[in-house]
């Protein structure tokens, strides 16, 4: 019986010493060393709004305490970020990602134009959940979907066709057989709302955060500048009660598309590796992640910034992730494909 006992508390320290040998090692590897996190847009919006919160504070809880930077890497839609993480950055733990919301949702739908699946990334965790507010200027004429159904015409602006700016106002347009086009090109959210505000454009498709803390004044007063008209996620965002849902507006049987954009909520703002990278990083990682969203001085500084926080962890990402692509209909993606990349009525 004693020699029982003696051979479990034997195993347990044996256990324990090797995990404070791997944490002392992975200590070691991060000690004194930079990790980037690269941003897929320009700078000003949410993504590096966000990307800098975590840039500020993750490294405290990081094995080691790395210094955290940023690096900006617009293109493509945010793709050209995640095609370099996922084939070109060294995968040492040293560089992470601000993934695309709809990462899952550009690989189903251009399979062919995305050098990376979405599953393999090692997502870390997560602190927002996002709607796709669609926003139009009020002198559009476009104030309510009502209008933009009686015949308004819009004017979108947006980085390019993997954003979920082109993917979301694309196939509002489809379904419900409205006027309008979309101009790419332009590098982020940031830009894109201040070619609103210029007059090259007249709407755009954005997170409510994306707007409530860039031109919160936009949105104020009896005659504001510009108006949410409609939005696309799993529920209201809590903000905008009475802002219709696009699941409401369409049929029956198109339901189940709207769904599928939908599912980009969940992923939010966070950090996410690229494949191959050791578990004991991705482990080390995660753990820091999840301090780093029930951190005090983290929530006040994304209150600070007008940023709110909704953390979920890393397995919980990966999951979304993973069941999105095995759960996703191939007759609704070939559908949702042939309204969002074919050609809106003018």
């Amino acid at each position: 019986m004693i020699s029982k006992k003696l051979m479990v508390a034997s195993a347990v320290l044996t256990v324990m010493a090797g995990s404070s040998v791997a944490l002392a090692s992975t200590a070691e590897h991060f000690k004194d060393r930079t990790m980037t996190i690269i941003i897929p847009y320009g700078p000003g919006g949410t993504y590096d709004k966000y990307g800098a919160s975590f840039a500020n504070h993750i490294g405290n809880f990081m094995p080691g305490k790395p210094t955290v930077i940023l690096q900006h890497m617009p293109g493509a839609g945010g793709t050209k970020a995640m095609s370099y993480l996922y084939n070109v950055a060294p995968k040492n733990g040293f560089f992470a990602t601000v993934p695309l919301d709809n990462i899952v949702i550009n690989q189903l739908l251009r399979p062919k134009k995305m050098r990376f699946k979405a599953q393999n990334f090692n997502y870390l965790g997560s602190s927002n959940q996002t709607n796709i507010i669609i926003v139009a200027r009020s002198d559009s004429g476009v104030t309510s979907m009502d209008a933009w159904k009686k015949g308004g015409s819009l004017i979108g602006a947006t980085s390019g066709k993997s954003s979920s700016g082109y993917l979301a106002p694309a196939l509002t347009m489809g379904l419900l057989n409205l006027k309008g086009r979309i101009v790419t090109g332009y590098k982020g959210s940031s830009r894109s709302i201040m070619s609103i505000e210029q007059g090259e454009s007249q709407m755009a498709g954005f997170n409510w955060l994306a707007w409530s803390s860039k031109v919160p004044h936009w949105f104020k007063g009896d005659k504001p500048f510009a108006r949410a008209i409609v939005q696309i996620g799993v529920v209201k965002d809590p903000d905008l009660p009475n802002v219709p849902m696009l699941s409401n507006l369409v049929a029956a049987k198109d339901k189940p598309l709207v769904s599928f954009l939908a599912a980009s909520g969940p992923i939010g703002r966070g950090l996410a590796y690229p494949p191959k990278v050791s578990a004991e990083y991705v482990a080390a990682a995660r753990s820091a992640f999840d301090k780093m969203n029930a951190d005090k001085a983290f929530a006040a500084e994304l209150k600070k910034k007008r940023l709110r926080l909704i953390p979920s962890t890393g397995q919980q990402i990966q999951k979304i992730v993973s069941n999105s692509i095995k759960e996703a209909s191939p007759a609704v993606v070939k559908k949702v494909r042939q309204i969002i990349f074919g050609k809106p009525k003018s």
